[in-house]
């Protein structure tokens, strides 16, 4: 069965470029040459892969890649730009496309790269999803949201949670304010305020109050880490 990609490119030329390169690699090819009309063919979900073009009419292809993460689309995205710069490539990656190509670029290099990104689609899609998470004598059900540290129950609001998740994920390793801000208050900026280290106060309380060892570590300089040693 044939693999499905989407294109969104506004350049006719390099529409019907790509088109023909992946349709002679045997990939089933639909185009389109609007932001909104390639996020409303992308909300299908039947695509294996998304080609998009940063500069698109319509919305721009940083605003379509969002708002497709946004609706829980998870289909891989491989954003093609002229704008070559680093920050260019980390806000077309920071928007949610899963790699990001600069005009010019051979056809050879980006047969390569959708390759890579439909494997790594391929083995997300059948490795299993945990359920629970655990650190030490601290047990995390997904599912249901509960936490518990030595078989007692751990009651936390819903930011407190998605912090203790994203901590236990990294378990063992050193997890910075700046990648806190990113993942969970969704800011790509330092506020200039405390609002991680009220946040984490708060949650090291739950955690260890009453409990006989710490499982919170602050690492001075760098950040916190998630661990049943000290």
């Amino acid at each position: 069965m044939s693999r499905k990609i989407l294109i969104v490119e506004d350049d006719s030329s390099t529409s019907a470029y790509l088109s023909k390169g992946l349709a002679e690699a045997g990939y089933a090819v639909e185009a389109c040459h609007d932001g909104r009309d390639g996020l409303f063919l992308a909300s299908e979900g039947i695509f294996d892969l998304i080609i998009a073009d940063r500069m698109l009419p319509g919305l721009d292809g940083l605003a379509m890649v969002s708002a497709i993460r946004a609706a829980g689309i998870d289909t891989p995205v491989l954003m093609l730009s002229a704008l070559a710069a680093v920050d260019d490539r980390v806000d077309g990656l920071k928007s949610g496309a899963d790699d990001y190509l600069c005009k010019p670029f051979s056809f050879a290099e980006l047969s390569a790269r959708i390759e890579a990104l439909v494997r790594r689609s391929d083995r997300a899609a059948t490795e299993p999803q945990k359920t629970r998470l655990a650190v030490g004598d601290l047990e995390i059900d997904l599912l249901s949201r509960q936490v518990m540290r030595a078989g007692r129950s751990i009651p936390l609001g819903a930011r407190e949670f998605n912090l203790l998740e994203f901590l236990a994920r990294h378990a063992g390793q050193v997890v910075t304010r700046t990648m806190m801000l990113e993942k969970i208050w969704n800011y790509h900026f330092d506020p200039g305020s405390n609002v991680v280290d009220v946040h984490i106060g708060r949650l090291r309380r739950k955690l260890e109050d009453g409990f006989g060892s710490p499982i919170l570590h602050t690492v001075r300089g760098a950040g916190y880490r998630l661990a049943a040693d000290a």
